[in-house]
């Protein structure tokens, strides 16, 4: 209706000049003539006026707020995750042991599903964008009980601890991320602990592979607990010898992992990694006696997802 008016208004204006020419026409003698300049005059008023209320009415369209975005559906999506693993029974260890243990992680409804690997910490972002998130992380670290082994006798128990700390996550590339968590051991150990990992990523419909390599880092503190024997401990043992370990790089090495989605609720997730102990920690006599410098862990995980409202 608003933009209506001004060809309202060049109706009005032709058809007053209209008969203003036609008065002209029957005047004099040079009426024909007046009155085509007339009508020449007319049109070209009516194209500027056309002309000028067009570009009013885009520069109105174009000044106009836009449409505002709607709204995130509110709710969030809950992953529950049931974890299987076959791992060293402790670090350093040439035996294996099968351990369980939930996880579980959570996002907005709408966004999507955020790509892990078996060996990812619990991560909570508290800064998150495509490419890159950060925030906290924190992971399980089981114990060392001579009980369990008799070639530990003499050696003192360490007992689980866990680990919190910090994450920070980088996708240069849609195909690969960069991932790296600083943790601080509370319990069986108090020390910093490291990882750093990168993985190439590749999705094939509802199969996801990844592969790629793995840097973990210890603290004196952490390698000495763990790796280090005191001069009562090697008495009381009788095989290993006293050794007091530094902090440094404690392994390197590669997780691959592939993943298939069931359906939009149920997913599954095969690993294999393998650490290959190096520096302080290849050296300690606890590896060289009775463990092994080569480190392999299988894993196997079931998850669901389902919608939480209220909160």
């Amino acid at each position: 209706m608003l933009r209506a008016g001004p060809f309202l208004c060049l109706a009005s204006f032709t058809t007053a000049c209209g008969r203003a020419s036609s008065r002209s026409e029957g005047a004099g003698s040079d009426g024909p003539a007046a009155a085509s300049l007339a009508r020449s005059r007319v049109r070209s008023f009516a194209a500027a006026f056309v002309f000028l209320s067009a570009g009013a009415a885009e520069a109105a369209d174009l000044t106009s707020p836009p449409p505002a975005a709607p709204a995130p559906p509110p709710g969030w999506i809950v992953t529950l995750t049931a974890n299987g693993q076959v791992g060293p029974r402790f670090p350093g260890s040439d035996e294996y042991t099968v351990v369980g243990f939930p996880s579980f992680s959570f996002r907005r409804v709408g966004e999507p599903r955020r790509f892990s690997t078996p060996d990812d910490g619990f991560s909570l972002p508290l800064y998150d964008t495509p490419q890159f998130r950060a925030g906290l992380a924190g992971r399980y670290r089981g114990g060392r009980y001579d009980g369990s082994d008799h070639e530990l006798e003499g050696l003192k128990d360490v007992h689980w601890a866990v680990e919190p700390g910090l994450f920070v996550e980088y996708w240069p590339f849609e195909f690969l991320r960069a991932r790296a968590e600083l943790r601080y051991g509370i319990g069986g150990y108090h020390g910093i602990v490291g990882d750093v990992g990168l993985d190439f990523v590749q999705r094939y419909g509802a199969i996801t592979l990844s592969a790629g390599p793995r840097l973990a880092l210890g603290g004196g503190e952490f390698t000495r607990t763990y790796f280090g024997v005191k001069p009562y401990e090697a008495a009381l043992n009788g095989v290993v010898t006293p050794y007091r370990p530094s902090g440094g790089v404690t392994s390197v090495g590669v997780a691959t992992a592939i993943s298939y989605d069931w359906s939009p609720q149920w997913s599954s997730t095969a690993s294999v990694s393998y650490a290959r102990l190096v520096s302080d920690a290849a050296d300690s006599p606890i590896v060289k006696s009775f463990g092994s410098e080569n480190q392999l862990k299988f894993g196997l995980s079931l998850s669901y997802s389902f919608a939480a409202s209220g909160w």
